[in-house]
């Protein structure tokens, strides 16, 4: 049986990121993914916007992670030459009721490390943005987008060079708790079994079935999954806007926005559609309820104007209607298990928060 060091299942941007400081920690790593090639699901199915860290409960670590992650990112792409912009975001408020929601969340950003938000009244929004209709708005500053697929491959490339090997089209089957370490089966064409002292779960969508998956590993502790899709759907059209523009939240989510690619192609979405499986069809029809929303804050966005574009699937570990939730980096601490680390629940910001969640990887693992 083959012998390693550190296994890290998952190629998607944290698992990358993940494997890539392990390595440059001098740790010797294999990475498994049973798809063809890195961030084949929710890694390349988002929005690709570097968030600022405003929403998430203060103390949590979606809240630390991606406001450390948002520094380290910015650094990491301005040293890569890796395509990024700085772009800002607007949250904006469209009737009075929402406007006085503004202080709430600039308070909850301050409290998350995130003071440069900044309150604008309609006509320094407009001025900013002439397209947009508002009544008041918040600039925040730190949001950005990124090439997220040149920031993976840079990854990889870092991983690589520091002595990372990667093995694709070879899905963990499972495996097994034994006093030498963590015994995996792996299938694919050229199936084998091999034998690490330290396994990292970084599956994403497939990480609560693979931790089921592993003999020894407490069923009691580990979470269910849901999957939250997410339809988005692109404008046909010339986009006005040279921000991200965000409506004030909602209830369950943050509502229809607007978000733009490196080209200043325009995108809206994600919504919310709670599925059973992994599928990533976009339904026209869900785009009939867009435009309102839209209109809120566009009220020129035309008839037809909105195309079906692409779906991400959300790694959710709490059921519709429950509270949200954070991300849980799980270790033998809570387990028992010694060498195995479950990355749970890692969705949006986890591209922001990549970096900073590979740091607390390290020494995560540098406890046992």
């Amino acid at each position: 049986m083959d012998e390693f060091d550190c296994v890290v299942v998952g190629a998607g941007v944290v698992g990358l990121a993940a494997a890539r400081a392990l390595a440059l920690s001098g740790r010797e790593v294999l990475v498994l993914d049973a798809a063809e090639g890195i961030g084949t699901e929710t890694s390349s199915r988002n929005s690709e916007v570097i968030h600022a860290g405003i929403y998430y409960p203060a103390g949590s670590l979606m809240a630390r992670c991606c406001v450390a992650g948002k520094q380290m990112l910015y650094a990491y792409c301005a040293e890569r030459g890796i395509p990024h912009a700085n772009c800002g975001k607007l949250i904006v408020a469209t009737d009075e009721a929402e406007a006085e929601k503004l202080a709430s969340i600039q308070a909850r950003a301050a409290a998350n490390g995130v003071p440069d938000l900044r309150r604008l009244e309609r006509a320094e929004a407009v001025a900013l943005e002439p397209a947009l209709h508002c009544t008041a708005a918040l600039l925040s500053p730190s949001t950005g987008i990124v090439d997220s697929h040149a920031f993976m491959l840079s990854l990889q490339g870092d991983a690589e060079n520091a002595g990372a090997v990667f093995v694709f089209h070879a899905p963990v089957l499972g495996g097994r708790v034994t006093e030498d370490g963590i015994e995996i089966e792996v299938g694919g064409a050229e199936p084998m079994a091999l034998r690490c002292r330290t396994l990292v779960n970084s599956a994403g969508l497939h990480a609560p079935k693979l931790a089921r998956s592993i003999a020894g590993m407490p069923s009691q502790l580990i979470p269910t999954a849901y999957y939250a899709k997410g339809n988005y759907f692109t404008l046909t059209g010339k986009n006005p806007f040279s921000r991200l523009i965000y409506p004030v939240p909602v209830p369950g989510g943050l509502g229809t926005h607007l978000t733009i690619d490196l080209g200043g192609q325009a995108r809206f979405g994600p919504d919310v559609e709670w599925v059973d499986r992994i599928e990533y069809e976009v339904d026209p029809r869900r785009g009939e309820s867009f435009y309102a929303a839209i209109r809120r804050y566009w009220p020129e966005l035309k008839d037809g104007a909105l195309a079906p574009g692409y779906s991400g699937i959300r790694p959710k570990i709490v059921p519709p209607g429950a509270p949200g939730q954070d991300f849980t980096i799980q270790g033998p601490r809570a387990h028992g298990v010694p060498g195995l680390l479950n990355l749970f629940g890692i969705e949006s910001p986890g591209l922001t928060a990549s970096l900073a969640l590979a740091e607390l990887t390290v020494e995560s693992l540098g406890e046992f």
